[in-house]
């Protein structure tokens, strides 16, 4: 079938107004182009449209079945049309974000708060989970697009950098470490320490940072969540090394991060999306917004 849009326009328009010469005028186009755009959707269709005389055109019974599915199929594509122009100019949508617990808390509300406010039309829905989740949630589609640090060996997504974030070593006000500017690794040793379990992408950094120290790691406690450690710290039960947006957690608590070094190890913080598949104008826009408040989170002088 090889109708087209153009014919239909010009059926409606003639059907409505009985007359070819207005319809003409109606489309701004010229009778004869009308006229031959009518004789092609009847070929095409293999019926008579219209009854033609001296002063009236007028549909005919095949005309008059067709004149109402014609009209509902293009108002349905003007309909998909203008909604195809409100997801690109984020009037309309849906955003659906997967995040760690603690980047969900940290830098998640902020950013969604300036989204909404600029994007109102546009429905966005989170889901605080694991690393792994995020990453299965991105590929399968069930998110939009995922935020935290990636495996660079992972495959199927797509990264977009947004800040570069450096372990930092967390203390309570009693440590000896309170007063330091900065901390070396080899000065963890012997230190009751407060680690996340092995499971987490953390830990494995902090096992690196060991390594590279020539010291042994020999956990006090090990924990799931970040906010878990911190509360560890501030009871005096231990250090911890931590990403520096750990900082907005221990906020108001009696706790204090220190710089690492000897060596500064650092990963990167991204919002991934799933490699093949379009990145939708809602995503793209809410990169934007969400870079700005996770660089707010790591000190100029740790990134």
């Amino acid at each position: 079938m090889k109708i087209t849009i153009k014919q239909i326009e010009s059926f409606l328009a003639v059907a409505e107004l009985g007359n070819f010469s207005r319809a003409a005028q109606r489309l701004n186009i010229a009778q004869p182009a009308l006229s031959q755009a009518i004789k092609d959707l009847e070929a095409e269709l293999a019926v008579r449209l219209f009854d033609r005389t001296t002063r009236r055109v007028e549909l005919t019974d095949a005309g008059r079945e067709f004149r109402n599915s014609a009209a509902k199929a293009l108002e349905e594509l003007e309909h998909a049309v203008e909604s195809v122009h409100e997801l690109a100019e984020r009037r309309r949508g849906r955003l659906r974000i997967a995040a760690p617990p603690l980047l969900a808390a940290v830098v998640l509300p902020q950013a969604i708060a300036e989204f909404q406010e600029r994007y109102p039309g546009i429905t966005v829905q989170i889901a605080d989970v694991g690393t792994e989740q995020i990453i299965e949630s991105v590929r399968s589609g069930k998110a939009d697009c995922g935020l935290g640090t990636f495996s660079p060996a992972e495959e199927g997504i797509e990264r977009v950098p947004l800040v570069r974030d450096s372990l930092m070593l967390f203390c309570d006000h009693r440590s000896p470490f309170n007063d330091a500017i900065s901390v070396p690794w080899r000065e963890l040793e012997d230190q009751p320490l407060i680690t996340l379990t092995r499971d987490s992408g953390i830990r494995l950094l902090v096992e690196v940072g060991f390594e590279a120290a020539e010291i042994a790691l020999k956990p006090a406690y090990e924990v799931t969540q970040v906010t878990t450690a911190i509360a560890l710290v501030e009871a005096g039960l231990g250090v911890a090394v931590l990403p520096t947006y750990a900082l907005a957690a221990a906020r108001y608590r009696k706790v204090v991060g220190k710089l690492l070094t000897d060596p500064n190890i650092s990963r990167e913080v991204s919002l991934i999306h799933a490699t093949g598949r379009s990145v939708s104008p809602a995503v793209s826009a809410f990169a934007t917004i969400v870079r700005r408040y996770a660089q707010q989170l790591t000190p100029r002088e740790t990134s």
